[in-house]
């Protein structure tokens, strides 16, 4: 018998009988291993409740469109969430150069085009490697757009010398962190090798940039 639902709609319940929908039309069901799959395109009113499982978008580019309460942005629609880790890797002159590390974490999340990472590395031995310090492996490449720069904070500890006020940039069309430091106002400087490097090194930062 068909179910009317006024107020709730349980999806994950949905064994062969469909909720009531506007029209009563444009939605056909059928049933996978444990799945149920709603297709087209209905029109629930009330709220959807699920009890078990997820909602899940099978479709690239698709998601959760707020364009109900649309407002001066360009775009409305959700269409990516995702959370993981990666592995930092702390470079002089864009060369890793073999250090060995005590500890290399990692973690991101990624809401739609904002990607916030965290890091921290402690190196246990450092490698011969010389130049400006980086820390490769975020994990997503940072927009080529000139109008998106990149900036968040970073941390130095056991270094060769004191930093003073470090940073971590992400510049345009990067998937690093190039830590940095600044004495006053307009001046700042990439930090090298020379003063920074040291077994021990202990480097944090946490980024926000747009992909």
């Amino acid at each position: 018998m068909l179910k009317a639902v006024t107020n709730l709609v349980n999806v994950s319940q949905i064994t062969g009988v469909l909720p009531v929908v506007n029209g009563g039309t444009g939605v056909t069901t059928s049933t996978g291993t444990g799945n149920t799959v709603l297709s087209a395109a209905p029109t629930l009113s009330g709220n959807v409740t699920l009890s078990t499982g997820n909602l899940i978008i099978s479709t690239a580019g698709k998601g959760i469109d707020f364009s109900a309460t649309s407002g001066a942005g360009t775009s409305e629609l959700l269409a990516d969430y995702e959370e993981g880790t990666w592995t930092p890797v702390v470079n002089f002159g864009g060369a890793d150069g073999g250090s060995s590390y005590l500890l290399q974490s990692g973690y991101y999340t990624k809401v739609g085009n904002q990607v916030t990472a965290w890091c921290y590395a402690e190196i246990i031995a450092a490698s011969a490697a010389t130049g400006v310090m980086t820390v490769s492996g975020l994990p997503f490449t940072a927009t080529a757009s000139s109008n998106f720069q990149a900036l968040g904070s970073g941390g130095l500890d056991n270094a060769a010398l004191p930093a003073d006020q470090p940073v971590a940039r992400v510049y345009t069309g990067q998937s690093a962190i190039t830590m940095m430091s600044g004495t006053g106002i307009n001046n700042w400087a990439t930090l090298t090798d020379t003063g920074v490097k040291n077994n021990g090194l202990r480097v944090y930062a946490t980024v926000t940039y747009s992909v």
